[in-house]
């Protein structure tokens, strides 16, 4: 591939700040990862269609991203483009008991925006580091509450470009599930949500309750991508990292919390590789004496 004339071409198409050879680590909660050959803050859908026309037609690797709280980047360059919803992207709208909200809005942000004006249902989300995109994409949720259950529409780019609107049966939410998951091709640009009034005093007293317990129960204080792992049916994931006796088990600078066994951590010199490692060991030490297998909700970015 011709870097310098894909650098040129993606100059001219006016998509928002480029940067080349820009550190993953940056960009991901985990705090690792390689180099993207080109990182693009994008700054609005219609450049976002721009861009990833070009790409798709030119076949260059590329893939969109919010705040990087659910992916984990190997070491190894990334060659290709990495889209960034997080600055052009990231407007809500307010109107009565709906929420209309881009992609690239932070999901703690928006639950106190909402909470400010007494509009309540995203209390769950009070401390999911994501953005919209990705909780509307894994049907993110905590505390017996997720997205599916104040989500009403969202607008979609397809794999041909165009901005489908998706009805909440069109969704096909289940547990950490949408229909986002089987079309890879497709990117979420926005969602709008219908909320119910409530007082904003009270729902902010959701929201303190809900960080106390957090901080005093996940190591907020670390880099990691929250929960690596689904819940099976029978038990949440934790007892059975736990009854493997792996709870602050290590390979590198990657820990299995010694605060949550379903968070593994970067202590601040881990390695992507490292981080998989401990993953993959997690995943074989539980089937191999539960015969459970755990499905990861972390998604693997550039192993290949």
């Amino acid at each position: 591939m011709n870097f310098d004339q894909l650098f040129f071409d993606l100059v001219d198409l006016d998509l928002g700040e480029i940067i080349e050879n820009e550190p993953m680590y940056k960009h991901t909660t985990f705090k690792v990862g390689g180099p993207a050959r080109f990182f693009i803050y994008i700054k609005d859908i219609d450049a976002l269609k721009r861009g990833v026309q070009y790409c798709r037609q030119n076949q260059v690797k590329h893939m969109t991203i919010g705040k990087g709280s659910d992916i984990l980047f190997s070491d190894k360059e990334y060659d290709g483009v990495v889209f960034s919803l997080s600055r052009g992207l990231n407007k809500v709208y307010f109107n009565g008991l709906n929420i209309r909200a881009e992609a690239g809005v932070s999901m703690i942000y928006l639950a106190y925006e909402a909470a400010k004006v007494g509009l309540s249902g995203f209390e769950f989300m009070g401390g999911i580091p994501g953005t919209i995109g990705g909780g509307v994409y894994m049907n993110a949720g905590a505390y017996k509450y997720c997205m599916a259950d104040v989500f009403t529409s969202a607008m979609v780019l397809n794999e041909h470009g165009e901005i489908m609107t998706l009805s909440k049966e069109d969704m096909a939410f289940d547990y950490r599930k949408s229909i986002l998951q089987k079309h890879k091709d497709w990117i979420l640009i926005e969602a709008t949500f219908t909320m119910t009034s409530r007082d904003p005093q009270e729902i902010m007293k959701v929201l303190d309750k809900r960080k106390e317990k957090r901080m005093s129960t996940q190591p907020w204080n670390f880099a990691s991508a929250g929960s690596i792992f689904r819940n099976p049916d029978e038990k949440p994931a934790w007892q059975y990292i736990d009854e493997c006796n792996l709870r602050g088990y290590e390979i590198g600078g990657a820990q299995v919390s010694p605060k949550h066994s379903n968070f593994i951590v970067n202590n601040g010199y881990a390695s992507a590789r490292d981080i998989l490692e401990l993953i993959l060991l997690v995943e074989k030490t539980v089937f191999d004496r539960f015969r459970v297998e755990l499905k990861k909700e972390v998604i693997l970015v550039n192993w290949e």
